[in-house]
């Protein structure tokens, strides 16, 4: 066997092979209501997650995210005083080590680094506004924000495309996502041109994610139950809508549909979006030219999903429930895009959000 891989292998393949088996997956779930942070490791082998530690938070603990080069995560606190935690990320265990929490402008409701890694994005729903903050070269977020942005009703999720040039804010009141042109040196923005797209009347625009390649962008509608694909100009930093359809199951007669988070696979073959009312994940293929999405279905999973993330193999979903307390983890189909469910685990009160991070 030591003599085959001897063959199959250059000592730069070999290289590559000793930093994957090396690499370690972990993953962070936030529960609001008991107030922490689940610290897990994610075994490739079989799905399956081993608690490392529970973080206390002090505080409503809801959205996450994590800094490009993957040493930071950063969690919304969305009870008074409204704030912010800056972690950093041990490179050998994935604990996370408490930085500094500084105030917000407002009650965020999503958070993102710019790609830098220099500025925190974040937007407030019940504010109807986004804020951009300085983040100090050792990681910590710093206040006061550098610039508070007014935006239609209902700020939901903000980001900045893949060139780091410019910045969208949904806003599910407005029916709109906010198009800005980004300034990666002063972290400040100003209107795009257009200044938005919109959406369907009452659609309700709440997470949005790039594909890889910056063409396309997806974008899930929590009022009326849809998912929208768009056309993405990087030059203009605009958007324009191509086409809308229903994450309704198949049979399901329940009420209102409230889509709420969505990811591609890494290799964007696959898309994926939680919907709260019917507990399900539904899948789609991606085509790789048009963006167009194909059903792959809709499968049962925890109850009101409101987060689910994707790890960075591509190989594993893992999903919690906001009333079930608990998360699943499924091994994603490579050819179909299927999901299978492989473990359940108990979490905090009111998981909401998973972060899964590749630490070398």
């Amino acid at each position: 066997m030591h003599h085959n891989l001897g063959r199959l292998c250059t000592s730069l393949a070999l290289m590559a092979c000793a930093a994957s088996a090396s690499a370690t997956t972990m993953v962070y779930v936030s529960n609001a209501d008991s107030r922490d942070i689940y610290v897990m490791e994610l075994s490739q082998a079989d799905g399956s997650v081993a608690l490392v530690e529970k973080v206390a938070t002090g505080g409503t603990v809801m959205p996450l995210a994590v800094s490009p080069g993957r040493r930071f995560l950063y969690a919304s606190l969305r009870s008074l005083p409204y704030s912010v935690s800056s972690f950093t990320i041990d490179r050998q265990s994935g604990k996370l080590g408490l930085l500094s929490t500084v105030p917000l402008a407002d009650n965020m409701a999503n958070l993102a680094t710019d790609k830098t890694g220099r500025f925190l994005l974040a937007a407030s729903y019940t504010g109807s506004k986004i804020s951009i903050n300085p983040i100090a070269a050792k990681g910590e977020v710093e206040a006061p924000p550098l610039a508070v942005i007014p935006t239609r009703e209902k700020a939901h999720a903000v980001a900045t495309d893949p060139a780091n040039t410019h910045l969208f804010a949904s806003s599910l009141g407005g029916d709109v996502i906010q198009q800005y042109r980004f300034d990666a040196a002063s972290g400040q923005v100003t209107p795009g041109v257009p200044p938005y797209v919109e959406t369907s009347h009452g659609a309700g625009p709440r997470h949005f994610v790039f594909d890889r390649r910056a063409r396309f962008v997806y974008g899930t509608n929590e009022l009326d139950g849809s998912l929208n694909t768009y056309r993405y100009d990087a030059a203009a930093g605009a958007m324009t809508l191509l086409a809308s359809v229903s994450l309704r199951p198949k049979d399901f007669q329940g009420a209102a549909l409230a889509p709420a988070d969505l990811h591609l696979t890494p290799d964007g073959r696959f898309l994926y979006a939680s919907e709260r009312t019917s507990s399900t994940l539904a899948g789609f293929a991606v085509d790789p030219d048009s963006g167009a999405l194909t059903p792959v279905g809709n499968f049962p999973t925890e109850t009101q999903p409101r987060g689910f993330n994707i790890d960075p193999s591509g190989r594993y979903l893992l999903a919690v429930g906001q009333q079930s307390n608990r998360m699943s983890s499924y091994a994603i189909d490579q050819k179909t895009g299927a999901l299978q469910l492989l473990h359940r685990y108990d979490m905090g009160k009111n998981p909401n959000w998973v972060e899964i991070v590749e630490l070398p």
